[in-house]
C-alpha cells in the first residue's frame, strides 16, 4: 500500500516547515503500518494555476498526479492562514478538480476507492474550518474520508508560537496522529477487499 502527502506550506525548501513537522507524525505512523510514504512539498514546484490535468508549459502538476494515482493514500498538509487552508492547498485542490471528469477502465472517478486525510498546523483559530473545507472538496473529487482521518496543532486564539517551537499539544496532535493513520489504513484496506463500482446510471 502507498501513501503520498503533500506538503502545502507557504515556505519553499530547506526552510523548516511547522506543517511537515506534524506531517512527519502521520508518515512514521503511517509506515509503521507498513505503508510506503512520500511526502511532495507543492511549493517547491511549479503548479500552473488552473483546473486542467496538464497546463503545459512545464507545469510540473502531472507528474504529482501521477504519483498521487499510484496511491491508495493522500494525505494533504496545510498550515492556516487568516483561518483558511494555504493558497498552495487551494492551488493543489483546483488542479485536482480535473479528476471529477476523469474515471478508469470501469468507469469509476478516478478518485473512487482512495481515501484522504488531513493535517493542518497554525497559531489560531480555525483548524477545524480547515479540515472540513479540504476534505470537502476531496470528498467532491471522489475520496473517502473516514471518521477522525485528521491531525492538528495550534495554541490559539491569537498569534503564539510554532509546532517547532513549543511542545504545549504535541501529545494531542501525536495522538490524532495516530487515529488517523490507522482509520486510514484500515479503509483503504476495506476498499482493497470490497471496492466501490461505477456510480449508477
Amino acid at each position: 500500500m502507498r501513501a503520498i502527502v503533500i506538503n502545502c506550506t507557504l515556505k519553499p525548501s530547506p526552510q523548516p516547515s511547522n506543517t511537515e513537522a506534524l506531517a512527519h507524525v502521520v508518515i512514521q505512523q503511517l509506515e509503521g503500518h507498513g505503508v510506503r510514504t512520500e511526502l511532495v512539498r507543492a511549493v517547491d514546484l511549479d503548479i500552473k494555476p488552473g483546473v486542467e490535468s496538464d497546463m503545459g508549459g512545464g507545469d510540473d502538476w502531472p507528474a504529482v498526479r501521477e504519483r498521487l494515482l499510484a496511491a491508495e493514500i493522500l494525505v494533504i498538509a496545510s498550515p492556516t492562514w487568516l483561518g483558511r487552508p494555504s493558497s498552495v492547498a487551494q492551488r493543489v485542490l483546483e488542479r485536482m478538480d480535473a479528476m471529477l471528469s476523469e474515471t478508469d477502465d470501469q468507469g469509476r472517478p478516478v478518485a473512487y476507492n482512495r481515501v484522504a486525510g488531513v493535517v493542518v498546523t497554525g497559531n489560531e483559530d480555525g483548524a477545524h474550518h480547515v479540515i472540513s473545507e479540504i476534505h470537502g472538496a476531496l470528498g467532491d473529487i471522489g475520496y473517502t474520508a473516514p471518521g477522525q482521518a485528521w491531525t492538528y496543532w495550534h495554541l490559539g486564539p491569537g498569534p503564539g508560537p510554532d509546532y517547532l517551537d513549543d511542545q504545549r499539544g504535541h501529545d494531542f496532535a501525536e495522538k490524532s496522529a495516530r487515529y488517523m493513520a490507522a482509520n486510514l489504513v484500515g479503509t483503504a484496506r476495506a476498499l482493497a477487499v470490497t471496492p466501490l463500482g461505477p456510480p449508477p446510471g
